[in-house]
C-alpha cells in the first residue's frame, strides 16, 4: 500500500491546513489517497492543480484523488467533471475529520461542497508541526469581507471570521513546546482579525498576548498586512518588540491611485508611503514586501509608471508580482484587458525593479550580525527574511547566531557562531 499524499498550492494558509488535512488522513487510517489542496488566486494556480492531478493519476492509478481548496470551492464542476477525481471536498469539508473517517463509503465522483458564505465560525484545529517546515503557521482568521474587483478570494473563503484569543495561544504553546522557534500567523485578512469576536480584539492585541503568554517563544513573524488596518498597539509591539520579527508585507496592488480605486482598495498610494515611513521610524531596521498586480484593467503606462515608482518610495525589496489574471465572476473581468504580453512585461519590470533593491539590501547586511531559523541544507531565513548560507554543519529549526561574510548571487553567506535555541 501507498501513503497518503498532500500536494499543497498557493499560501501559507493553505500550508497550514494541508497539515490539518495529513492529520486527519492519519487519523483515518487511510492509504492509496492523493489530497490535492487547490489555490484560485490566478488562473495559473488552477491550471498548475490539474496537471498535478493528472501527473497524480498516472503516478498512482489506483489511488483515490480528492481535491479541495479555493478552486474546488469556487468551481467544483470542473474538477468532478475530469476522470482522475474521485471527489471533490470544500474548504469548509477538507478540515473536518468526518470527511476523511467516511471517506471509504464514498461511491464514484461526489461533490461535497457547502455554501461557504453562511460559515459565521472558524473552529481552531491544533497541528503539533508543519511536516518538513522548520517555521509553523498558525490560522488566526479566515474569510474577507472586502470586495476587491479582482479577487474570487472571498467565494472560496466565505466571510471574515477570527479565531479566540485563547485557542490562537493553545496552539502556539504546542507548537513551541514541540520545538518551533518561529510561528507565524497567516490568514486571509489577518489585520481585519477580530472585528467578530467580542470586545474586537484587533491584531495588535493578539499578538501582544500571544507574546506575552509564551514567553518561550523566540520569533513571531505576520503574514501579509492591510496598510490601512495596521492598528496603533500594533505599531506600538513594532516599535518595542524584538521578538516581532522585522519584516512587513504589505498587500498593495498597485502603486496608482486611480488603479487603486478601480481596484476598490482600501489606500491610496500615500498611505501606503506613509505607513511604511511610520514604521521605518518606530523600527529603523524594518524591510518591507509587497503584493503587486501588474496590467490591471484600464493601466496605462503612466499609471504603470507609479507602480513601478512606489518600490523605490517604500523600498520594496520581498516583491510578489502577478500579471493581472481574469477571474470570472469578479467585476474587473469586465472591465478594459491590457494585452496578456504587456501585463507581463510590466510583471517583468517590476520583479526587475524589486531585484535591484533586494541586491542592495543583501550586500548592505555583509558584516552585520545575525540570527538563522535553519531550514535544510545549513540554509536558513534571518530576521529579515533573507535567504542565508551558513558555513558549517546546523540541525533544521535550530536558530544560530552568526555573522554575515558575503553574498552568494541571491543567498547571504554567514559563519556560525553559536546555537541559540534549538
Amino acid at each position: 500500500m501507498t501513503a497518503p499524499e498532500i500536494i499543497n498550492f498557493g499560501c501559507r494558509l493553505n500550508a497550514y491546513e494541508a497539515e490539518v488535512i495529513r492529520g486527519h488522513v492519519v487519523n483515518a487510517g487511510l492509504e492509496e489517497l492523493v489530497v490535492v489542496n487547490t489555490c484560485a488566486v490566478t488562473a495559473e494556480a488552477e491550471r498548475q492543480a490539474r496537471q498535478a492531478i493528472r501527473r497524480a493519476r498516472r503516478k498512482q492509478p489506483d489511488a483515490r484523488i480528492v481535491v479541495t481548496g479555493c478552486a474546488a470551492q469556487i468551481s467544483p464542476e470542473k474538477f468532478a467533471a475530469m476522470e482522475e477525481v474521485d471527489l471533490v471536498l470544500g474548504n469548509i469539508e477538507k478540515m473536518a475529520p468526518e470527511s476523511w473517517t467516511n471517506l471509504e463509503t464514498s461511491n464514484g465522483p461526489v461533490v461535497r461542497v457547502n455554501d461557504i458564505m453562511s460559515v459565521r465560525e472558524t473552529a481552531s484545529h491544533m497541528v503539533s508541526g508543519l511536516d518538513g517546515r522548520a517555521r509553523a503557521f498558525v490560522e488566526v482568521q479566515q474569510g474577507c469581507d472586502h470586495r476587491c474587483t479582482f479577487c474570487i478570494i472571498p467565494f472560496g473563503r466565505g466571510p471574515n471570521r477570527s479565531v479566540p484569543v485563547g485557542e490562537v495561544v493553545r496552539q502556539v504553546q504546542t507548537l513551541v513546546e514541540n520545538g518551533f522557534n518561529e510561528i507565524v500567523l497567516t490568514g486571509v485578512d489577518i489585520t481585519d482579525y477580530g472585528a467578530d469576536l467580542p470586545g474586537k480584539p484587533k491584531l495588535g492585541s493578539l499578538a501582544r498576548r500571544l507574546l506575552n503568554q509564551v514567553p518561550d517563544l523566540p520569533r513571531l513573524r505576520l503574514s501579509s498586512l492591510d496598510p490601512m488596518e495596521i492598528d496603533d498597539e500594533l505599531l506600538d509591539l513594532i516599535a518595542g518588540e524584538e521578538r516581532l520579527l522585522p519584516y512587513f508585507h504589505m498587500s498593495l496592488q498597485a502603486g496608482d491611485d486611480m488603479i487603486l480605486k478601480r481596484m476598490k482598495r482600501r489606500h491610496l498610494r500615500g498611505d501606503a508611503i506613509a505607513m511604511c515611513d511610520r514604521i521605518r521610524t518606530l523600527r529603523p531596521d524594518a524591510v518591507f514586501g509587497a503584493d503587486l498586480i501588474a496590467g490591471f484593467p484600464t493601466e496605462t503606462e503612466e499609471m504603470f509608471a507609479n507602480s513601478l515608482a512606489i518600490i523605490e518610495e517604500c523600498d520594496l525589496t520581498h516583491l510578489h508580482v502577478f500579471p493581472y489574471s481574469i477571474r470570472e465572476g469578479t467585476p474587473a473581468a469586465n472591465m478594459p484587458h491590457i494585452e496578456v504580453k504587456e501585463r507581463r512585461a510590466r510583471a517583468k519590470r517590476l520583479r526587475e525593479a524589486g531585484s535591484l533593491r533586494m541586491q542592495n539590501l543583501l550586500e548592505s547586511r555583509v558584516g552585520k550580525f545575525a540570527e538563522i531559523l535553519v531550514e535544510k541544507d545549513n540554509t536558513g531565513r534571518c530576521e529579515r527574511y533573507l535567504p542565508v548560507k551558513l558555513d558549517s554543519e546546523a540541525a533544521p529549526g535550530a536558530l544560530v547566531r552568526a555573522r554575515i561574510t558575503g553574498r552568494d548571487g541571491d543567498k547571504l553567506t554567514a559563519q556560525k557562531l553559536t546555537a541559540i535555541t534549538i
